[in-house]
């Protein structure tokens, strides 16, 4: 007799060998790409580096990101997930840690450069593996989980760094073991990577033979009907204006996210006059009701089916509780208060957003304009950063550089009002779901 298969079970199952060691590997790589921001609040003392040095190395990060972001997640295609992730701590978790030690804006540069070279292909495989896990009824699921790891752990980074500044071991400034300590987990997880992570069912020794047939199977079926899908291509799914409102969405927003992300503990050490470690206690609790918004932007816009209006409601109120900060005269908890809204209301919309193109595109649409669209977005985290840069180097406080993050997220809430969403959503396919979650 056949031995039977319980879906239900065997999804459960996977998802819990899988994802928890990827949600923890996905913190770490967040971490060590964000705490730049936490270490420039001693770092810029010691070194004596511009307000401009920071915000081009904050972003020139993204034009490393760039170089192999596909090649990386066409590697874990045809190559070996486990072997490339692998691959990706290891070097970025040198890169981190060897960032301890530069001395000069150029050596600043090159590891931020580097460190996004490293990185590279991380996100977009781990897209792509999901796809040799789970089927495109649980994938989305799968990836919200995933997306939590953002706020989760610069939430925890904070404080953990806020500890890591102060100290003074064998010599070294609290901002080099910042970097130090915060990197080499990130080398102990690659090696661990080759043992606890497979790359496909049919590797994982603990999945019964017929359980990794039956999940292969389906995985195989949803292929299938996937490439009998009528290719778009690119240009002409460049042609389409929903494309576009889209892609300028996401680059007028992520223009502001990402500054947000990286300057946000100058910034609430400016408006707030606090010490270092008041500072980060702060910015881990502004990124902890990050983590609220997520959960309940994705249930909410689930059980509604509203994907648009979720998304320019979230993108505009975070403008208001940005230019609300801003207000002179203010006593320092309500500030606070404002930039905690704002850090819900920031990471209220990416879910949503993401979600908008298989509703407003037809499935090849959607699948070739996702990589488009996550250009801008990434375009948008060197030049958003770049530009805070510029403007608290020519004199610009804290307050105005929050006006211009606020400017962006209104911006990018008026490019996408414009999306005309269809009334009928079209099935999610597992091509749409290649793309890569923004910082706010």
């Amino acid at each position: 007799m056949e031995p039977t298969i319980n879906p239900d079970a065997l999804r459960r199952r996977i998802a819990w060998r899988v994802l928890p060691f990827v949600f923890l590997l996905y913190i770490v790589a967040y971490l060590d790409r964000a705490n730049v921001g936490f270490a420039k609040l001693k770092m810029a003392d010691d070194l004596g580096f511009s307000e401009e040095v920071f915000g081009l190395g904050f972003g020139i990060f993204f034009i490393g990101y760039l170089i192999l972001e596909i090649p990386g997640a066409l590697l874990v295609e045809r190559w070996s997930a486990r072997k490339w992730f692998a691959r990706i701590l290891v070097s970025w978790g040198f890169v981190s840690a060897l960032t301890a030690f530069v001395q000069t804006p150029m050596q600043f540069y090159i590891a931020r450069f580097l460190l996004g070279v490293a990185e590279a292909g991380f996100f977009p495989g781990i897209i792509v593996y999901f796809t040799h896990w789970f089927t495109s009824r649980d994938r989305g699921r799968a990836l919200a989980g995933l997306v939590m790891g953002v706020p989760f752990s610069l939430a925890l980074g904070a404080p953990v760094s806020g500890l890591l500044l102060d100290v003074h071991w064998f010599g070294l400034a609290g901002w080099k073991w910042l970097f130090i300590l915060e990197g080499l987990p990130a080398v102990g997880l690659g090696m661990a990577t080759l043992f606890i992570l497979e790359d496909r069912p049919r590797d994982a020794k603990w999945l019964a033979p017929h359980e990794r047939d039956w999940l292969t199977a389906q995985l195989e079926a949803e292929a299938q009907a996937k490439r009998a899908v009528v290719d778009t291509s690119v240009w002409q799914a460049l042609r389409l204006p929903t494309v576009w409102l889209l892609a300028l969405g996401i680059f007028a927003t992520n223009t502001g996210g990402y500054a947000f992300a990286f300057w946000l503990p100058s910034a609430v050490k400016g408006v707030s006059g606090g010490s270092t470690s008041e500072v980060l206690w702060w910015s881990g609790l502004i990124y902890a009701c990050g983590i609220v918004g997520v959960y309940l932007s994705g249930r909410s816009s689930d059980r509604t089916g509203d994907r648009k209006w979720h998304c320019v409601a979230g993108m505009a109120a975070t403008a208001l509780f940005l230019a609300g900060s801003t207000i002179r005269g203010q006593p320092v908890w309500l500030i606070m208060v404002w930039l905690c809204l704002t850090g819900f209301t920031a990471f209220f919309w990416p879910s949503p957003f993401w979600a908008l193109p298989t509703v407003t595109l037809t499935a090849s649409a959607a699948a070739v304009s996702i990589g488009f669209i996550n250009m801008f977005a990434n375009i948008a985290g060197f030049l958003g950063n770049h530009h805070v840069g510029w403007l608290k180097a020519h004199g610009f406080d804290d307050r105005v550089c929050l006006l211009f993050l606020a400017g962006c997220y209104l911006v990018g809430s008026i490019f996408v009002a414009f999306v005309r969403v269809r009334e009928a959503p079209l099935k999610l396919t597992p091509s749409i779901l290649t793309h890569k979650h923004p910082t706010p």
